[in-house]
């Protein structure tokens, strides 16, 4: 990642196609409004190839029947310069687990000690991390990214994922 040129290899405009989000809790709402402040603030993102050097990029991130998770990816000058399909099935367990774990971390911190609480984190921290990795693993070949970039895509994703 030596070669990352800090104002082309970035994602400057994030966009969630949340027409299937019904309801979100207030903690999920705060993920999302973090993630997405954190992800413009500082990432690395680029795709590999002939675009790579074309940003910085717009993203629009949605799924599409409820099985493929689509990355739109676009530039000031072009509207749509590319996508790339991931099939869901592979996220589907993690995200499921990501979000006990949360619900579990957001009912600790109001009646556990914060030993347990930290307990309950670390595992969250853990399950984010596995599905960061399968970002990057999946998107290998089609588009590259630090960790930090994976990880809060992969809130965003859970954030879609959500059917109320």
């Amino acid at each position: 990642m030596s070669d990352w040129d800090t104002e082309k290899h970035k994602i400057i405009k994030i966009n969630l196609d949340e027409k299937t989000v019904i309801r979100r809790s207030p903690e999920v709402e705060h993920e999302r409004s973090v993630a997405i402040y954190d992800l413009l603030d500082m990432n690395r993102f680029r795709p590999v190839g002939e675009f790579a050097d074309s940003g910085p990029f717009k993203l629009d991130l949605s799924i599409e029947d409820g099985s493929r998770l689509v990355f739109t990816l676009a530039t000031e000058e072009i509207e749509e310069l590319t996508w790339i399909n991931l099939p869901l099935s592979p996220f589907r367990r993690l995200i499921k687990d990501y979000f006990q774990i949360c619900e579990s971390y957001y009912d600790a911190i109001k009646r556990l000690s914060p030993s347990q609480i930290e307990t309950i984190d670390m595992a969250r921290r853990g399950l984010h991390n596995e599905g960061s990795d399968l970002l990057r693993e999946r998107l290998d070949g089609k588009l590259e990214m630090d960790l930090q970039t994976a990880r809060r895509l992969f809130t965003l994703i859970c954030v879609l994922h959500i059917r109320a």
